[in-house]
Order: C-alpha cells, then structure tokens, then sequence
C-alpha cells in the first residue's frame, strides 16, 4: 500500500508539473513542451536510476521519484531507459523491436484511434 501511495502522490506531482511546462513552452513549429519533458525526464530517470542503484536502501526514494514522478512527468523517460538497459546489455534485437515497434505501432495505434473517433 506504502508503495501505491508513494506512485500516485509522485504521478500527481509529475502530471502537474508536465501540465505547468506545456503553458510556459510555447511552440515554435515543433511541439518544444513535449520535446522538452522527454529530454528532461529521461535525464531525471537516467540520473535517479544511476543514484538508486547505489543506495538499494533508498528505494521509497526510486519509487516516489523513479516510478511517480518521472512516470507522471513523462512516460517516454521509461522508454528511454529501458531502451538503455537493452543497449547495455547488448540485447540488439530486443531493442530494435521495442524501439521500432513502439514507434510505428503507437503512431498507427494514434491514427487508428482518431478515425473510430470519426
């Protein structure tokens, strides 16, 4: 339940703070608010997951921070790490096929869902 509470208090926390960046970046052609809150939460999981893996006592931390707010703040940090994880691990395939996969799917899965809209 600790942990539960823990991902929901830092998935609000993030959902706010993602909601703040997209009124104060505007965009100048490419949405720069979204590309500037993958960047920055890959940036902040890449550094979280580093520290957390040298303090495993710390892992309310990791949670709270790692898992609710990176995760609230931007999925895509997610992605990037597991894509980094499978790049470490020379897993090549896998990441290939979880990368490409998730691109070309989402972006079907997105175009797909805005016809049944229709």
């Amino acid at each position: 339940m600790r942990n539960i509470l823990l991902v929901g208090i830092g998935g609000m926390l993030g959902s706010v703070i993602r909601y703040l960046a997209s009124v104060w970046i505007k965009p100048a052609g490419i949405p720069l608010a979204t590309l500037s809150v993958n960047i920055l939460g890959s940036l902040m999981i890449g550094f979280i997951m580093g520290w957390a893996a040298r303090q495993p006592q710390q892992e309310v931390w990791r949670i709270l921070l790692a898992t609710g707010v990176c995760g609230g703040f931007t999925t895509f940090s997610a992605f990037a790490w597991e894509n980094l994880q499978m790049l470490q691990q020379q897993r090549y395939l896998h990441f290939c096929i979880y990368a490409g996969g998730s691109l070309i799917l989402s972006l079907i899965a997105v175009a797909v869902g805005y016809w049944l809209s229709k």
